[in-house]
């Protein structure tokens, strides 16, 4: 059996201008899915319960607006997308094969399959673009940028090594190839800003970090060399000063995000700079693979989970002005540390919440839902258009009708976007749609 999880959209942080200390919690469970705030270290809020749809996998909620989007164990080729305060339902899509990700920001919607990612604009659900036949990604690894006005979407490029594309949801179009890792990918996430993209592959020892949209490496983290271990989140800090990576070992890993320029380190001849210095000239004469790994950084600040194989996310966010790392545990709990910005170290922990009751739990991941029974879900829009009878060039965008029919290798016209930041205006931007797809 697999590690019971907690569902990974789990603490969001919303973009804006500056920082904002409201931070957003999503679980789900055995009896459907729960919405927290986190504005205080001291008190979790459930801001919204639904036990309509059970056995919930997947729960990502639009910042701080109340769409919220749904799957569900009992249909796991089905997506439901809510108006979680007016408890309506906006539209429903079902695909090809099982949804492993759904990924959100202010103008696209993104839903990954293990061979397909299908691209939907938010204003209206439609359907933009699907990228098909992209390399095996059993997990549903992907990440979207918060960013709206370039929606960077990175997915794996490869099945067998860590090879990253970057793909632009507006444009749409490719935007670079990174070869990130030897191994393949466990782990990508970007900045807020969309700027930066870490990654980990599946040994687990390095993390990488690299410029978007040059695809340059910026840093390189060791993480540990005893040992390989599975990397189940990276996210970094509002400002990108730092990067946090958890695993299924009892550590948590902050990494801090600086050059170290040849001035800084004469102006503070310290033994470990000394020492630092020793060893970098030392790696010139080493082995490639030796000068690699003597170079590379170390954890800046770490913390000690009571725990220890679980899978679990974690989030660096500032509350009440202090900065703190969040762990949201598949134990159920989550747990608030605080974050020393200065001299880094060991993080004490300040506070643990439990996320559910002793009565719920926690949901298995999708890829257990294969050894069920699924009952087929009927044929909808993008389930019609999902594999076409005739491959499309890979030259030309392929675009679909509005009423579900497919016209090939006719090119998507451009989409108008905003100019600034979209204001959500929960009554009239997210109404209910008159046609769903059932």
């Amino acid at each position: 059996m697999k590690t019971m999880q907690v569902i990974v959209s789990a603490l969001t942080e919303r973009t804006c201008s500056q920082i904002s200390c409201l931070r957003s919690l999503a679980v789900g469970t055995k009896t459907g899915y729960k919405l927290f705030s986190v504005t205080s270290v001291d008190r979790l809020d459930c801001i919204h319960e639904s036990a309509e749809t059970p056995d919930v996998y997947i729960v990502e909620r639009l910042f701080s607006s109340s769409l919220v989007v749904v799957v569900s164990l009992a249909l796991p080729r089905r997506m439901n997308v809510y108006h979680f305060k007016k408890g309506t339902e906006i539209c429903n899509y079902s695909y090809s094969n099982n949804i492993l990700a759904v990924r959100l920001n202010r103008q696209r919607l993104i839903v990954c399959l293990e061979e397909s990612i299908y691209i939907h604009n938010i204003k209206d659900m439609k359907l933009l673009k699907t990228l098909l036949n992209t390399p095996s990604n059993p997990t549903g690894l992907c990440a979207l940028s918060n960013n709206h006005s370039n929606s960077y979407l990175a997915y794996p490029g490869s099945a067998t090594i860590g090879e990253i594309i970057v793909y632009d949801a507006n444009s749409p179009s490719t935007v670079t190839t990174i070869p990130a890792h030897d191994s393949p990918l466990a782990a990508v996430t970007f900045n807020a800003s969309g700027t930066k993209l870490a990654s980990a592959s599946e040994r687990g020892t390095v993390i990488r970090v690299f410029s978007i949209p040059e695809g340059t490496r910026l840093f390189e983290f060791r993480r540990g060399m005893k040992r390989y271990v599975s990397i189940s989140s990276l996210s970094f800090s509002a400002d990108a000063q730092f990067l946090c990576a958890s695993s299924n070992t009892e550590t948590v890993h902050i990494f801090k995000l600086e050059q170290h320029s040849p001035s800084q380190e004469e102006e503070s001849p310290t033994w470990s700079a000394y020492v630092g210095k020793m060893f970098s000239a030392a790696s010139n004469y080493l082995p490639a693979q030796v000068s690699d790994m003597m170079n590379q950084d170390r954890a800046f600040a770490t913390v000690r989970l009571n725990i220890f194989g679980l899978k679990n996310v974690c989030a660096l966010a500032t509350i009440q002005k202090l900065p703190r790392l969040l762990v949201a545990s598949s134990d159920g709990y989550l747990y608030i540390y605080n974050v020393d910005p200065q001299d880094g170290g060991e993080c004490v922990l300040v506070k643990k919440h439990r996320l559910f009751d002793s009565n719920d739990e926690l949901k298995e991941s999708v890829n257990e839902s294969e050894n069920k029974e699924a009952s087929p879900p009927s044929q909808s829009y993008a389930a019609t258009v999902a594999i076409p009878t005739v491959a499309p060039s890979s030259t030309a965008l392929t675009g679909y009708s509005e009423d579900g029919g497919m016209r090939k290798g006719e090119v998507i016209p451009e989409h108008e976007f905003a100019a600034g930041p979209v204001c959500l205006d929960d009554e009239n931007e997210f109404p209910p749609v008159s046609i769903q797809n059932n």
